[in-house]
């Protein structure tokens, strides 16, 4: 196999007595896509700014395309291209300036940059925005517009921290679109999400952080095979937690969330039988996904951002 473009080995960082990321290691090789999921607080921003050289770690290493990070981040920066969590979009600059702006930042020469800006603007859907400023655009047109200007310096690596996150559907699945096509060109990605269907949908392989610390890594099929029932029997109404308990052995787990129960199992028959002849209650039956697999390995409870 050849060396990954981008490597993480052992990283830790304390901020007081909190260790928010804990003996992290990870790798991406070209034209992977590395997704990076967990509950808020996990470590996943953290990790993505000590990536870029803003927040220094307090051990382990970063390096990407063979070069030490922070030491040499200005020069691995040049095959980089970043999207985070928050708009960074400059106000007072049409989309195009926008583009051209970002573009000098990378010392590229202006007929490059102009001759890029078209093709930006098309792959981000707004070429009949140009010369609109952000403060006129929708948000899933501001994420657009910042997906094309991480791609003004034509990286190799995309570091992406939640990038469709308060998109309606329409805007995601276009954004997924777009991602799947620099994929599809041989460029890489790492990819934060809160939502499970973009992983599945986008990654080769998932990592999923808790309390800063690897708990799991693998294909996302795989992940779900090695740590899951196959199959899901979720019941509603008011009739749910009597008839868990009724039925509570003919599944392998049974987790309550509000009026919900999950059947998890490996057999589904028997259950859905006798759901079948029970009418106080409804029922969904479903494949396992990973949605079950980030409550199973990292809980239902509400966390606070860290």
């Amino acid at each position: 196999m050849p060396a990954p473009i981008f490597r993480i080995d052992h990283l830790t960082k304390k901020f007081g007595d909190n260790t928010v990321v804990n003996d992290l290691s990870l790798q991406i090789q070209t034209g992977e896509c590395l997704g990076v999921i967990g509950p808020n607080g996990a470590g996943k921003t953290t990790t993505i700014r000590m990536c870029l050289g803003q927040t220094g770690p307090d051990s382990g290493s970063i390096e990407a395309f063979g070069l030490p990070i922070p030491a040499k981040v200005r020069e691995a920066k040049k095959r980089i291209g970043v999207v985070t969590q928050f708009d960074s979009l400059d106000p007072d600059f049409s989309c195009a300036e926008n583009l051209r702006v970002y573009g000098r930042y990378f010392g590229l020469p202006i007929a490059t940059i102009d001759a890029r800006i078209p093709k930006l603007l098309e792959f981000a859907a707004l070429q009949a925005k140009a010369n609109v400023r952000p403060g006129e655009l929708s948000g899933g047109m501001k994420r657009r517009l910042s997906l094309g200007r991480a791609l003004i310096n034509d990286p190799d690596l995309l570091l992406l921290d939640e990038p469709t996150t308060g998109l309606d559907p329409q805007a995601r699945h276009l954004m997924w679109e777009r991602l799947k096509n620099l994929l599809q060109q041989g460029k890489s990605i790492l990819l934060t999400t809160h939502f499970m269907d973009e992983a599945e949908r986008l990654c080769d392989r998932l990592l999923v952080l808790d309390h800063g610390r690897k708990i799991a890594e693998g294909t996302p099929r795989g992940l779900i095979a090695a740590h899951l029932e196959s199959d899901v029997v979720e019941v509603y109404g008011d009739g749910a937690k009597a008839l868990a308990q009724q039925h509570a052995a003919l599944a392998q787990r049974v987790e309550t969330s509000g009026e919900t129960v999950f059947f998890y199992l490996r057999e589904p028959r028997p259950l859905l039988q006798a759901l079948g002849v029970d009418h106080s209650v409804r029922y969904l039956h479903r494949p396992a996904n990973l949605e079950d697999l980030f409550l199973k390995l990292t809980g239902r409870q509400i966390r606070d951002d860290a």
